[in-house]
């Protein structure tokens, strides 16, 4: 279908004053109503289907999931038996099954001019509905003969369109029983009929810098192409503007951080974080010492930080964000760290702790588990972080510290003799002011909402805006790091520590179990602990619970009898979960059986083995990151993924594969290029919180190209125009992207 085809004629009663935009704002979306043949009816079942069409725009990016090509089809009386072949044509007649008690097949005579076949399906009685006589159809399959009849046994089916229409490619939509692809295809050859030549924004000197053609015809001939090759001609402009609109609203939101805040220079020439690093008892990697680069210049600017840490579990990122913390704290700001869970705020607190103790001195410790402020009960010669204005100690804040100690708390983070002050979402409730905070830092970020973190930034007595350093372990391949969080910096910790033995990790099945115990035993007998991880069963918290206590119940009871069991789930007290922790990390417990509540952040490096139970339902990110929950000390580790779905013939192929790529590699980067080509791009896509869930089309492995070059595109664009007020559909089409985001888009 040509482009000139597609031009609206007088007979449509064109009445608009501008051009569709494809992108569009809620106010400028054209509902599907003003499409010939579509009533209010037929609306809202668009409406109210899983594709939730609602507007013109919405039917116009409902794209294909393939297309039937019929240009080299065979006549059936040329077709021979074994040939495998998609044929189109009229449905003459049925045989359905009559029949009680005999299982026949349901049969339709194909019919395409030269010669027919038969098309036979076996316990398929919905296809007398679906293929009735007059009915005009695709059916590709293997030919095969039966008493002297060409047949299809059980062959892929389509329903084209009318009879007596005459096309060479089909296009097949994503359908339902109420939302069928025949009027799929009615509807959008109607829409770009009456509404085209569509705006098409994007500078014409950028589209030739990419060799892209023009939108409209990029429709026309991805929807309905004339030949297969110009499918994919139009499918790299379609990808290009999905791609394009996020990275605009990236930079957009990027340059408006920096233009429009005040920042914090902060002294950076002081040496307090590099006295941090000269004591640490071990050598920082290249890539630590890399980051921390790039994070003291860009907090010596006077421009606010907003910046990615992105590691491999084990990598090292706390030692990093500890040293963007002392550079706050040396020149009399408050920092402050923010973690998901109490676990982990806990867990950081007693890392921070031991690392800091060299220029600290001695803490003391309160009860069994929580350490109370830094106290300077033996100070180190030379200067220190009490040195320092504002510096006098770290803090804990969670939402199970006791009332005494939270006043406490507060009392020193308000006055400012709190340098360094950790929690969780308890730092931004009510009543939590700073003194004078200058850094941020968010660990596991996508367990975070944007109100969250710009909350935690606001609370704070001065004018200027804290530096943000966002930690993820989350892999994701290199070059997508730097195009996905386009509104951030990025630093890639993408080297271990010396010294760190990789994790051994196998797959086995339920005949292995008492193998798996065996190791558990030996390892526990020779000094060192174990994990042992139950799934979620179900959705279902509850379930969660009883899996745990259930599995932790048998093993103490019937398997490690002489062993010291411990159970841990995430519906525990806080105070309940933190007590096992500090248990498990004493060495009180043999024994860990848990959730994937220690999924993220838990360090206990005596713990040299972890079985994970059912390992075919977690995803392979989360199986990377509970085995980096071991291997953490100087002593060889063992992952073992026990799982019934090994050697089962009718388990799902990429479920195997998946346990095979965690067992193959400890490279977490290897991991996410494996998870995308397995899953796509729902699991990078989830952690980003401002519209890569809305791509229709873009695959981003294949498409890295037209990634970065969306991305160079919005960046350059941005820097000559800030505002769009030079390209004011552009701007209304990334707003439309954004739409339901514009808090995030807007706000800096």
């Amino acid at each position: 279908m040509e482009t000139e085809d597609l031009v609206p004629t007088a007979r449509h009663d064109r009445a608009m004053t501008q051009a569709l935009l494809l992108y569009a704002p809620p106010h400028l979306q054209v509902p599907v109503t003003n499409l010939r043949g579509v009533g209010e009816a037929q609306a809202k079942i668009l409406a109210e289907s899983k594709f939730c069409i609602e507007s013109v725009q919405d039917l116009l990016q409902h794209y294909p999931r393939r297309h039937l090509d019929f240009s080299e089809s065979k006549p059936i009386e040329q077709a021979r038996v074994g040939d495998e072949l998609t044929i189109m044509g009229e449905i003459r007649r049925v045989q359905a099954p009559r029949a009680k008690g005999r299982k026949l097949p349901f049969k339709a005579a194909l019919y395409d001019g030269s010669s027919h076949l038969w098309l036979v399906f076996f316990n398929q009685p919905w296809r007398e509905r679906q293929l009735k006589v007059g009915t005009y159809v695709a059916a590709k399959g293997k030919v095969a003969v039966f008493r002297g009849s060409r047949q299809m046994n059980s062959p892929m089916v389509d329903v084209i369109t009318d009879a007596g229409e005459t096309v060479k490619i089909v296009p097949v939509y994503p359908g339902t029983a109420d939302v069928q692809t025949t009027r799929l295809r009615q509807y959008i050859r109607a829409a770009l009929d009456r509404y085209s030549p569509l705006a098409d924004p994007v500078p014409q000197a950028t589209l030739d810098r990419h060799g892209l053609i023009e939108r409209t015809r990029a429709l026309a001939e991805y929807h309905f192409p004339t030949e297969m090759s110009r499918k994919y001609v139009a499918r790299r402009r379609l990808v290009f503007d999905e791609l394009l609109t996020l990275q605009l609203g990236l930079a957009y939101r990027k340059h408006r951080i920096e233009a429009q805040t005040i920042g914090i220079s902060h002294k950076v020439e002081a040496d307090l974080g590099d006295r941090f690093v000269e004591a640490l008892p071990f050598k920082v990697t290249g890539a630590q010492r890399r980051s921390m680069d790039e994070i003291r210049a860009d907090m010596a600017r006077t421009s606010p930080m907003h910046r990615l840490l992105q590691g491999e579990v084990g990598s090292g990122k706390t030692v990093v964000a500890l040293y963007a913390a002392l550079l706050a704290v040396q020149g009399g700001y408050q920092a402050a760290v923010m973690a998901p869970t109490e676990v982990l705020a806990n867990q950081h607190f007693l890392t921070l702790s031991a690392l800091l103790e060299p220029i600290y001195g001695s803490s003391r410790a309160i009860g069994e588990v929580q350490m109370d402020l830094f106290g300077n009960v033996e100070v180190p010669q030379g200067p220190t972080v009490m040195d320092y204005d504002n510096s006098g100690g770290i803090v804990l804040l969670t939402g199970s510290v006791g009332a005494a100690r939270r006043r406490e708390a507060l009392k020193r983070i308000a006055d400012g003799s709190a340098g360094i002050v950790v929690g969780t979402h308890a730092l931004i409730q009510e009543g939590v002011e700073f003194a004078n905070l200058g850094m941020v830092v968010v660990d596991e970020q996508h367990r975070f909402g944007v109100r969250q973190r710009m909350a935690l930034k606001e609370k704070t007595a001065g004018q200027s805006t804290p530096d943000v350093l966002i930690m993820t372990a989350t892999p994701i391949p290199r070059t997508l790091a730097f195009t996905l969080y386009g509104d951030l910096d990025v630093s890639v910790l993408d080297e271990l520590p010396k010294g760190r033995s990789p994790v051994n990790t196998e797959v086995v099945d339920e005949s292995e179990r008492q193998r798996a115990y065996d190791l558990v035993r030996g390892e526990v007998g020779a000094g060192r602990q174990a994990y042992v991880i139950t799934p979620l069963v179900e959705e279902s918290d509850k379930m969660a619970v009883k899996s745990a206590e259930t599995e932790a119940q048998r093993l103490a009871t019937e398997v490690f009898v002489d062993l010291r069991v411990g159970m841990m789930h995430g519906r525990m007290r806080p105070n309940a979960k933190e007590d096992v922790m500090a248990r498990f990390r004493r060495g009180d417990i043999d024994v860990l059986i848990s959730t994937t509540v220690v999924e993220v952040g838990v360090d206990v490096p005596n713990a040299t083995v972890m079985l994970i139970e059912d390992a075919d339902r977690f995803g392979l990110s989360q199986l990377h990151q509970l085995r980096g929950r071991i291997g953490r000390g100087k002593h060889r580790s063992t992952c073992l993924l026990l799982s019934s779905v090994v050697g089962d013939e009718e388990a799902d192929p990429a479920t195997v594969e998946r346990l095979k790529a965690v067992a193959s590699t400890n490279d977490g980067f290897k991991l996410a290029n494996k998870d995308l080509e397995l899953r796509g791009t729902g699991t990078i896509l989830g952690e980003r919180q401002s519209g890569w869930s809305d791509l229709r089309l873009t695959h981003l492995l294949r498409d890295i190209d037209l990634l970065k070059a969306a991305r160079e595109e919005a960046f350059a664009l941005i820097e000559q125009d800030p505002d769009l007020l030079r390209h004011p559909q552009i701007r209304l089409e990334m707003e439309g992207r954004f739409a339901d985001r514009l808090d995030w888009l807007l706000r800096s």
